[in-house]
Order: structure tokens, then C-alpha cells, then sequence
């Protein structure tokens, strides 16, 4: 199942690896490792993410402080929301998921 970005998830995974690759390669290289197992997860089984509201689900990126909010948007795509910080504006993402 292909998993999509919104725009805005999109511009906030940029933001997150750029922060990481100004501390070092290795940690932009492991960031962006642990993002991508995420949405391999996601993409083999889309409910596997922990519910959320409503449609939506999110996944820890692991040994990262990020979530993954999504919702399987139809019967062959995913849509993530938001590359969410987990301490920072919790909800803050679901403006966009309510926008068509």
C-alpha cells in the first residue's frame, strides 16, 4: 500500500532531518533510517498503528522523539498527516486531515 505525505508533513520531515544533519551525518543518516522503517510498517499493514480519533492512527519513530499520524485513505493509500515531535502541540495536525 503506498503511503502519501501531505505537503505540510512532508515540509516538517525536511525540517526534522535538516536539525539532525546539522549535529552530524550520522544522526541526519540514522533519522532518516528510522522514518523510512515507519512507513514500512505502515505501508504493509495500516492498522497496525495505534488509534488515535476517528480514522486516525500514529507510529513511533523508534529511538526518535517522532510520530507518524496517519489514516488509511482509501483501500490502497495511507496518508501521513504530520511528522509530529511527541512533546511538542499534541492535535496540532489534525486541521490539515479535516481539509480536503
Amino acid at each position: 500500500m503506498p503511503v502519501v505525505f501531505h505537503r505540510l508533513a512532508t515540509r516538517e520531515y525536511v525540517t526534522a532531518r535538516r536539525w539532525y544533519a546539522r549535529r552530524s551525518p550520522t544522526a541526519e543518516a540514522r533519522f532518516v533510517a528510522a522514518v523510512q522503517a515507519a512507513v514500512r510498517l505502515i505501508d504493509a499493514n495500516p492498522s497496525v498503528g495505534s488509534p488515535l480519533r476517528g480514522p486516525y492512527r500514529w507510529v513511533r519513530v523508534r529511538r526518535y522523539p517522532y510520530l507518524l499520524h496517519y489514516e488509511q485513505a482509501g483501500p490502497t493509500t495511507a496518508q501521513v498527516y504530520a511528522v509530529a515531535h511527541a512533546r511538542r502541540r499534541p492535535g496540532y495536525w489534525l486541521r490539515r486531515a479535516r481539509r480536503p
